[in-house]
């Protein structure tokens, strides 16, 4: 009877489903990255386990876990991976257009990122943009990104910071300038629609993106008349720009809104957010010269945002 030699590989494409449910702890989230259904992750994962002859993963309810041996695996397999890919990205880029892949917040690209990229691509023709907007934090290597542009805590320790963001009530020049509501003075927002961005801890009173500056201004128990709520900051600065109520302005987001005269600051009373704009390089893509081009346009752009 014969044995399989211990150091025999199971089938690449097994360990790179692998790779992507221990990354993910989700069968249907990895199934998502490679185009195949919860169930066939879920038939493949049973496979590797029976070609090794060990369990990779705890399924608990509604979760998983690695095992001792699949955290073994796991170690190895994104390590590999990631040699890989930039191996196969070194091979490529002589031969091929240099592809840039960036990863943010969807109102930083909307509002900030994407009105000035077509100055980077003017000055950089050979270099293609891949832009990734969303709220999760990406993982650069395992993901395949080069950059992240993350809102995180003022003096966080991963990345350089590109700037601190303040923030103020914005609305249309028209709604200032309606008799019947007045908006002259803070509390005068208790006449009209706040608009925010949806967020845990919202209750039927005070919009909790909105708690931090109204705090600061003694207004804590302020009830708005209405309230719209978005899934997106992008979407709230939109529906203040179309005068259906009052944003909370995060600049310099909103700073180009401000300079055409779409929006405007119905009194002067901003606060420092605790929270900035940080830029994060992969190590391993910081001597592409396309990150660098990049990573210098950006640092630059930043400290001159007009």
């Amino acid at each position: 009877m014969s044995t399989k030699p211990f150091d025999r590989l199971p089938p690449l494409q097994l360990l790179a489903a692998f790779e992507a449910a221990a990354r993910h702890l989700s069968f249907t989230q990895a199934a998502a990255e490679r185009f195949v259904t919860q169930s066939a992750m879920s038939r493949q994962m049973r496979a590797l386990e029976e070609e090794l002859g060990v369990a990779l993963f705890e399924r608990r309810h509604r979760a998983l876990a690695l095992t001792e041996d699949g955290q073994r695996l796991y170690s190895a397999c994104s390590a590999a991976l990631n040699t890989l890919r930039v191996a196969v990205r070194t091979v490529r880029e002589p031969h091929q257009r240099q592809v840039l892949a960036l990863t943010t917040t969807p109102g930083f690209a909307s509002l900030w990122l994407i009105p000035r990229l077509t100055a980077f691509t003017r000055a950089n023709p050979g270099i293609d943009v891949r832009l990734d907007a969303g709220l999760g934090n990406r993982n650069l290597a395992s993901e395949g990104f080069d950059l992240a542009i993350r809102y995180s805590p003022v003096g966080a320790a991963q990345g350089r910071q590109l700037f601190a963001e303040s923030m103020l009530p914005v609305c249309s020049p028209r709604l200032v300038g309606e008799l019947d509501l007045p908006l002259r003075e803070p509390p005068d927002l208790a006449r009209h629609t706040l608009l925010h961005l949806a967020m845990d801890g919202d209750s039927a009173g005070m919009p909790a993106e909105w708690e931090p500056w109204l705090s600061a201004w003694g207004l804590s128990d302020l009830r708005p008349a209405a309230r719209l709520s978005f899934s997106s900051y992008s979407e709230a600065i939109a529906a203040a720009v179309a005068g259906q109520g009052v944003a909370l302005g995060r600049r310099p987001l909103v700073d180009a809104l401000l300079a055409s005269g779409q929006l405007v600051t119905p009194f002067d009373a901003g606060i420092e957010s605790a929270r900035a704009y940080r830029l994060i390089v992969d190590p391993a893509a910081r001597s592409r010269p396309a990150v660098k081009a990049f990573e210098r346009w950006l640092i630059e752009a930043a400290a001159n945002p007009g």
